[in-house]
């Protein structure tokens, strides 16, 4: 059953057992995590990774299916979740285990997902998709957040803090937390107050660096570049980003040889695009041929594995595969 992050009201936690909560908007998650199903759960919580699971199946069941003189109800939460897993769930759905409530956290789905197709079919779990928040929604955010706790702001700066998170909710909070900590002592913040606390405004966003490399901005790529100081760690969620982006633009450059329009694509994409991501997106489309892209795919999968390969120089080989990609001609 789909229901929407605004109905969540709906959920009845006595009736309800099983949530596949998926997207890219991780601080929405996180918020509706805590605040609708940590805290009814007190210390009765077990949080999994994906790959746990997989290597040690038994120990998981053990831990379902166990029952506890002092534990009454179980909050468990498997984070990093893929179509891997599906054959698990539904033995665990199969079960009917009472008691326990079991929260799926997964990133962005394709609508033929396996996980996605079980949950929003089936009556007993609750599929809710998490879409990234636009500039108006994170407004208000931040205005309900310095109301109640008192933080005198113009709206000059409460539009600079919502540009700053660049549409992530769990940027914002972060910034809305040092904020808070700073007028402790200062109930009002100035200009110069605010840009010392939060980030550079040049510290771009992983997916940024991405659209800006497939849309040949060559100057404003290297930009991101030299703004950001990336760790071995990143280059793979980067790389990763980069085959996710990749495969995308495959499939819509694919309906446009269908003499379908550009625009009308790019509106019928599902899941939907942001509206601010539209414009660099068509640009992509323009400039990717559909064979140029498919040995895109190609190389960013040898890419990777050099980086898998060479963790000492994972970020002079990234570096140097985004610049090369920046700066090949128009396909």
């Amino acid at each position: 059953m789909i229901i929407k992050s605004f109905e969540l009201s709906k959920i009845n936690l006595k009736e309800n057992h099983f949530f596949l909560l998926y997207g890219e908007n991780e601080g929405h998650k996180k918020e509706v995590i805590q605040a609708r199903f940590k805290n009814s759960y007190a210390d009765n919580i077990y949080a999994y990774e994906e790959s746990e699971i997989l290597k040690n199946e038994e120990k998981f069941f053990n831990n379902i299916l166990s029952k506890s003189f002092f534990e009454n109800e179980k909050l468990i939460i498997i984070s990093r979740v893929t179509d891997k897993i599906n054959s698990i769930i539904k033995e665990v759905l199969e079960k009917n285990i009472e008691e326990v409530v079991v929260i799926l956290n997964a990133g962005a789905l394709e609508k033929k997902s396996k996980l996605r197709v079980l949950f929003e079919k089936d009556k007993k779990t609750i599929c809710i998709p998490f879409y990234e928040d636009n500039e108006q929604t994170l407004s208000s955010i931040v205005n309900k957040y310095f109301r109640d706790n008192k933080i005198l702001m113009s709206q000059q700066l409460i539009n600079l803090v919502v540009q700053r998170c660049r549409g992530d909710r769990q940027n914002l909070n972060n910034e809305l937390e040092k904020i808070k900590s700073f007028t402790l002592k200062k109930n009002k913040i100035n200009l110069d107050d605010l840009l010392k606390l939060t980030n550079l405004a040049e510290n771009y966003s992983v997916s940024e660096l991405v659209d800006n490399c497939l849309a040949k901005n060559q100057k404003k790529t290297i930009n991101i570049l030299n703004e950001n100081n990336y760790s071995v760690e990143d280059c793979i969620l980067i790389i990763r980003t980069f085959l996710l982006k990749a495969k995308r633009l495959l499939r819509l450059v694919r309906e446009t040889s269908d003499d379908k329009n550009i625009d009308a694509v790019i509106s019928s994409c599902k899941p939907p695009i942001f509206w601010k991501d539209k414009d660099i997106l068509k640009k992509q489309m323009q400039l990717w041929s559909y064979d140029n892209t498919e040995n895109l795919i190609y190389k960013i999968n040898i890419t990777e594995l050099l980086i898998k390969k060479n963790s000492n120089n994972s970020i002079n080989i990234l570096s140097n595969f985004i610049i090369e990609q920046a700066t090949l001609a128009n396909n």
